[in-house]
C-alpha cells in the first residue's frame, strides 16, 4: 500500500497527514503523538477517527501541522485522518459523517473594525 497523503483545516491550522501500514505509531512536527497534545481531551479528538473505524493499531501516521493553537490543530489532525479512512473505505464514510468528522468547521474570528475596540466590543461611550 503507498502512503496516503491528505489536509485538514480549523481556524487558521494546517494539517498534513501522511497514512500508511504500519503498528499504530502517530508523530507530530516529528515528536510522540502524547509529547505534543498533552491532554486527554486533545489526544481523543485526534484519535477519535481511528478509533471509530478500529484502525487504532494498523497504520502509521506522519502528521505536519502549523498554524492556530493546540485545539485548531487537534481539529485539523482529526479532519484529515478521517478524510484517509475514507480514502482507504469508503463504507468508513458511513460511521464518521454522523458524528460530523467529515464535515470542515468554517467559524473563524471575526475580524476588528476601525474606530473599535475588538470586533464587537466598542470603546467606552462619554456623553461629556
Amino acid at each position: 500500500m503507498e502512503v496516503i497523503h491528505k489536509i485538514g483545516r480549523r481556524k487558521t491550522a494546517v494539517a498534513r497527514v501522511y497514512v500508511g501500514q504500519g503498528t499504530g505509531n502517530i508523530t507530530v512536527n516529528k515528536k510522540a503523538l502524547n509529547e505534543y497534545f498533552t491532554t486527554g481531551p486533545l489526544l481523543f479528538k485526534v484519535m477519535q477517527p481511528l478509533n471509530m473505524t478500529g484502525n487504532e493499531e494498523n497504520f502509521d501516521i506522519k502528521v505536519n501541522v502549523f498554524g492556530g493553537g493546540i485545539t485548531g490543530q487537534a481539529e485539523a489532525i482529526r479532519l484529515a485522518i478521517s478524510r484517509a479512512m475514507v480514502e482507504l473505505d469508503a463504507e468508513n464514510r458511513a460511521i464518521l459523517k454522523p458524528e460530523g468528522l467529515m464535515t470542515r468547521d468554517p467559524r473563524m474570528v471575526e475580524r476588528k473594525k476601525f474606530g473599535q475596540k475588538k470586533a464587537r466590543k466598542k470603546f467606552q461611550f462619554s456623553k461629556r
